[in-house]
């Protein structure tokens, strides 16, 4: 469909392309540079009663019973996974966002445009998280067992070995795209809203604003994105993180497994264990992202789409 707003014809494949490398990058660097933050979380999560007193407490006790680089646990599948997992969901989201937008016109678009940022995350995330749960398995069991193998090939092959490949890489896919999914609905859509409010406070648009006023807009925005997706979120990740526990929830199938682990936990729990740590991270990270892509597809040639209203000159 035309357009008096876009050029479409600055969208096309190399777009997507940049788009994707861009979202590969930002999220492999984000979620890589975190994992101190990721492994103080998860042991929270999988082992309460003995870190229990905190976050700093909790990171003590670690590097006293591992080593500082027990922090680390986990680094190798995080930044594959995540870097595989940022291709498919920033570039799916722009390719899915503009399709939509082309498709309904300038105004629909406009009016349409958080519904388009819901539905752009919802499926470029459920594709994203096939290639992402076999490694953020291995990420989990690496932090709960850290001898349980030497490297993330052998992390894999041991855990294929051991259960089969479905009930090892796949038995968090449920939780996960629990977790996943809203969170970047979530992320998506209240990053959009943000931002557009930030702009609109400062009486201007993207097209007006220099690139690091853009990026720093992106930063701002990310940050209260990322703390409300993490608590809309928070309690499939704890699922997640016990799933992949070797023994928890027993030996039934997933659900069974799901449903125990549930049981046992306590919703409150769920919604509170590691939350702190968790905001911390994500709110951290999901700014880094938003503002890495930003910059990224600028190094690269590309513009990021943005929503325009008809009503006003851009």
């Amino acid at each position: 469909m035309s357009s008096k707003l876009y050029n479409w014809s600055n969208y096309d494949a190399s777009y997507f392309l940049k788009s994707a490398l861009a979202g590969g990058i930002c999220c492999s660097i984000t979620h890589g540079g975190v994992v101190p933050i990721d492994v103080v979380k998860t042991k929270i999560q999988l082992e309460p009663t003995v870190y229990n007193k905190g976050m700093l407490d909790a990171a003590k006790s670690i590097v006293k019973n591992e080593g500082v680089m027990g922090l680390s646990t986990g680094l190798a599948p995080t930044a594959l996974g995540y870097f595989v997992q940022g291709w498919f969901k920033f570039g799916g989201v722009e390719l899915c966002k503009i399709n939509f937008a082309k498709s309904m016109g300038d105004e629909k678009a406009w009016s349409m445009r958080q519904p388009i940022y819901l539905a752009s995350a919802a499926i470029a995330e459920f594709i994203a998280d096939i290639f992402l749960c076999p490694l953020e398995a291995c990420r989990i069991r690496l932090v709960s067992d850290p001898t349980y193998a030497p490297s993330m090939p052998a992390t894999m092959s041991k855990m294929a070995s051991e259960m089969g490949v479905i009930p090892a890489f796949y038995s968090g896919f449920g939780p996960i795209l629990f977790k996943q999914v809203p969170y970047t609905m979530a992320k998506f859509a209240v990053q959009g809203a943000a931002a557009e409010s930030i702009y609109g406070t400062m009486g201007t648009t993207p097209a007006k604003c220099t690139q690091g006023t853009n990026v720093c807009v992106s930063l701002g925005s990310g940050v209260i994105a990322g703390v409300v997706a993490a608590i809309i979120s928070h309690p499939a990740d704890t699922l997640l993180s016990k799933i992949n526990k070797a023994g928890a929830g027993g030996d039934g199938g997933t659900i069974s497994r799901l449903w125990n682990i549930s049981v046992e936990t306590g919703f409150l729990t769920l919604c509170t264990q590691g939350l702190g740590a968790r905001c911390v991270m994500i709110g951290t990270l999901t700014a880094g992202q938003f503002g890495i892509f930003d910059t990224v597809l600028n190094v690269c040639g590309a513009k990021k789409f943005h929503f325009h209203d008809p009503k006003e000159a851009h």
